[in-house]
């Protein structure tokens, strides 16, 4: 039988992993401007520089998310998959957007949130005020 710890480590990693790969996919597709993509962005009314912007920002976060250490970069990835994906999420639901087009955002936003709160205590930053 597993324990609560071994099944948050389990869902820690599974979140972290799925999490990862969509990041690191839709931030190589927008560092290429892929022409889907790049349509899509000024359709919805954003710069196409935005698209540079977004996939520095998701490689790095990667980086941060997956390299052990270096705890409070991990928080800023973390705050910054939130604001990227919660962002995403808002503009197609402004935009009317279909279920299909607005359910990839939203499940990064949910494994941004559950892989941030399943995270090994190790993989945790505690502030210690004096």
């Amino acid at each position: 039988m597993l324990n609560r710890n071994k099944v948050n480590k389990i869902i820690y990693w599974v979140s972290t992993l799925w999490l990862s790969l969509g990041m690191l996919s839709t931030g190589i597709v927008q560092l290429l401007r892929v022409k889907e993509d790049t349509d899509f962005i000024i359709n919805m009314g954003y710069p196409v520089y935005i698209l540079t912007i977004l996939g520095v920002w998701k490689l790095l976060g990667v980086v941060a998310v997956l390299v052990p250490r270096f705890l409070l970069l991990k928080e800023w990835a973390y705050a910054g998959f939130f604001f990227i994906m919660s962002g995403a999420v808002w503009s197609h639901l402004v935009l009317r957007h279909s279920f299909g087009e607005t359910f990839p955002p939203f499940l990064l936003l949910v494994l941004t949130v559950v892989s941030w709160y399943f995270r090994p205590a190790e993989r945790r930053l505690s502030l210690t005020f004096q």
